[in-house]
């Protein structure tokens, strides 16, 4: 499996590339794949990237159970290979448990997505001196998950993020192992703050990583907490007919009030399929600007 993968596999084609921040240390195998991959320095809170595909029109899930961002993408070789590069430079991945329950037998690790790489992003992890796993972070503000779920099994560190109303559910209802849980809000709903506050709590400060759903993304721009976005666009047009078919953000609205606008920091393809890479100016420098 591991040859044939790699064989399919072949380098992103840069486009453009604004390298911003420092190069991190990628083994030869992945810097030959990906090219440079650099990142800022370190900040007081974690450094948010976040991960999506969508679909040429803009379409981010298809509403369907049981489906993934793969039928968005095809599953795409490159796109999968991103994805555990981009879980392998984490501490820690969070995900909407309504994103996790659409795949239940997912590990958000970097050798599940792309098991033909696994060595080498292995060695990126060693090399920027990150755990052997990112911590998986599922967040339900009302306790609902499927603890029969893999991800639960202890095959990797997990923490779940919800209410005092959420524990409750989870450790008498689900029978999650208390220590897992991180409570962080009273009521059915809590910030990004609130997790971000969590995860620094359990020493997670470097870098978060992102992958939804679009609820959840929307409520990190909302709060200004996403630094940078890593998109991939598929050359498929989904379309919408009535049911949901969210974007790679829901539940929240910014223009033409509060427009949020990107910076392009790098391009790169794959035959029909395009990688962008976006930054997002914190709050904090927004004021400075002015």
């Amino acid at each position: 499996m591991r040859s044939r993968t790699l064989t399919e596999l072949t380098p992103l084609e840069q486009l453009y590339d604004a390298a911003v921040g420092e190069p991190l240390p990628l083994p030869p195998q992945l810097s030959g794949l990906y090219g440079e991959l650099r990142l800022p320095g370190a900040r007081r809170r974690p450094y948010v990237i976040a991960n999506f595909v969508q679909s040429l029109d803009g379409v981010a899930a298809l509403g369907i159970p049981q489906t993934s961002g793969g039928q968005i993408s095809g599953s795409n070789t490159q796109d999968r290979f991103t994805m555990g590069l981009l879980r392998s430079i984490v501490d820690a991945v969070v995900v909407g448990a309504g994103t996790a329950r659409s795949v239940p037998g997912h590990l958000w690790t970097p050798e599940y997505i792309f098991p033909s790489l696994a060595d080498e992003y292995a060695e990126l992890r060693r090399r920027l001196g990150r755990a052997e796993l990112p911590l998986n972070v599922i967040v339900t503000a009302k306790g609902e998950v499927d603890a029969a779920q893999r991800v639960f099994q202890g095959e990797v560190p997990i923490m779940i993020v919800t209410t005092e109303g959420g524990q409750r559910r989870l450790t008498q209802g689900a029978g999650i192992d208390p220590s897992l849980i991180r409570a962080v809000g009273k009521s059915g709903e809590f910030s990004a703050g609130a997790i971000l506050e969590a995860l620094s709590r359990d020493d997670r400060r470097g870098v978060v990583l992102l992958e939804g759903g679009p609820h959840l993304m929307g409520d990190f721009f909302g709060e200004g907490l996403v630094d940078e976005l890593f998109v991939t666009v598929s050359p498929l047009i989904a379309g919408r007919d009535g049911h949901e078919r969210p974007g790679i953000v829901a539940g929240r609205e910014f223009a033409p009030d509060t427009p949020i606008l990107g910076e392009l920091v790098s391009v790169r393809r794959a035959d029909n399929h395009l990688f962008l890479r976006y930054a997002f100016a914190s709050p904090e420098s927004k004021k400075t600007e002015q």
